[in-house]
């Protein structure tokens, strides 16, 4: 905690901030995108398609999260430097920054009615610990080791914070620890007498997302080859779930599948499928918790799938396939014919859509994350190389045709990509 204090710089307090926005952007269309190996975050105009401003961060920015107002982003880099960006200025600014750790990714925000912007809650890889902080300032107020007992019985001493929700319907944050496979409900209400409810899983968690009521939060277990289902509402471990190998979800995807209902979708590293979870206990028992259907991807190496309520398209990339040609394309389903045993997905090479020319580097095309409107998908063309050009396709998401590709020599090796609207809603 000293050094965490010690590290801790207020920028700008609050009083000296805007009172009002004090731009013309349309803040909820606005894209928070990772420049990995700049050590930055471009905040792309989601409407006109220009860079707006684009921040000195920490070094490979995993996640951008936004505060329940949807003023303020909150970025986490890989190094564990934690910045506050305030999208009230004429461009945005760092008004906040701090080191939560050597090692870092995972953060999030206080999103329950009357706590909205209090707090901001970030998990470290290394130490192994959890740190509550002022949602506005960033100043750190609680630390919380995550050293403990894995499902297995065993003692672990260094176990990472893996991924972080926060829960709309209560005063509460979903904390996944990595190695134990032990799912921690945080009850902020009263941070001083701190309330934990600890949920056995599997070991290995890692990223994951709510289901389309967000009451049940599911998390890939990935080296265990399942997912967890969490009820947050009794506080309960819902289910474990088998999967195809190392499940990759991202956040999922969320849609009604026209045969089995509700369903949330996981990609994978290890299998060229995509996994359909049934979601609705009460409308399709027989399905819930249960792997209804497996997709065929376009090949393995999987890391997101992603759709929207607006569309009938489901998404899914494959950036770590060895294959340029498959590295360099997306899977497109259309969520009607899910049904149909005969109905075929769509292959596009995004790459080559890009038109980057030759590079040193494998054109991986990676995260799709749709605009407000859930109209447009966008995509990041990574390089890998900040001195190879990348870019951002963006693909109309009813035709499936590319609509414009940002091009700008300061998109340096673009990964994820965070619209504002959907982060702050957790819209997937």
């Amino acid at each position: 905690m000293k050094d965490m204090k010690e590290s801790w710089k207020l920028v700008v307090p609050v009083a000296e901030r805007p009172t009002k926005q004090m731009n013309k952007v349309n803040l909820q269309n606005v894209f928070a995108v990772t420049l990995r190996d700049s050590g930055e975050v471009a905040l792309i105009d989601g409407d006109t398609k220009d860079i707006w401003g684009i921040v000195k961060t920490g070094y490979a920015v995993h996640i951008s999260r936004i505060s329940a107002s949807g003023r303020y982003v909150h970025v986490i880099g890989r190094d564990g430097r934690y910045d506050l960006i305030d999208m009230w200025y004429e461009t945005p600014k760092i008004v906040a920054t701090m080191k939560a750790g050597y090692e870092a990714r995972s953060v999030d925000t206080s999103k329950y009615k009357g706590y909205e912007d209090k707090y901001a809650v970030v998990g470290a890889y290394w130490p192994p610990q959890y740190a509550i902080l002022d949602g506005e300032t960033l100043e750190p107020l609680k630390l919380i080791s995550t050293r403990g007992v894995t499902v297995d019985g065993e003692y672990h001493p260094e176990p990472r914070v893996a991924s972080i929700v926060s829960s709309h319907d209560k005063p509460e944050w979903v904390i996944n620890i990595k190695e134990t496979g032990m799912i921690k409900l945080v009850d902020y209400s009263d941070i001083a007498n701190l309330k934990e409810v600890t949920i056995n899983s599997a070991k290995f968690l890692h990223d994951g997302g709510w289901d389309s009521t967000k009451r049940y939060f599911l998390v890939a277990a990935n080296a265990s080859n399942k997912v967890a289902v969490v009820d947050t509402k009794d506080g309960k471990l819902t289910a474990l779930v088998d999967t195809a190998k190392i499940p990759h979800p991202g956040r999922g995807a969320n849609f009604t599948h026209p045969k089995y209902g509700p369903v949330w979708a996981t990609s994978h590293l290890g299998a060229d499928v995509i996994t359909l979870i049934g979601t609705d206990p009460k409308g399709h028992p027989e399905q819930a918790w249960k792997v209804v259907q497996e997709l065929k991807n376009h090949g393995a190496n999987s890391l997101f799938v992603k759709t929207h309520p607006k569309s009938k398209n489901l998404w899914a990339d494959a950036p770590l396939n060895p294959d340029p040609e498959l590295a360099g394309s997306v899977t497109v389903y259309n969520i009607d014919e899910l049904g149909d045993p005969a109905a075929k997905s769509q292959v596009i090479n995004l790459a080559a859509a890009a038109d980057l020319g030759k590079t040193k580097g494998l054109q991986r095309v990676v995260h799709g994350e749709y605009n407000e409107k859930g109209d447009e998908i966008w995509f990041s063309v990574w390089t890998g190389n900040k001195t190879e050009p990348s870019a951002i396709v963006v693909v109309d998401d009813k035709t499936r045709t590319v609509k414009k590709v940002i091009k700008d020599k300061r998109l340096v090796t673009p990964t994820g990509k965070f619209n504002v609207y959907n982060t702050q809603h957790d819209v997937y």
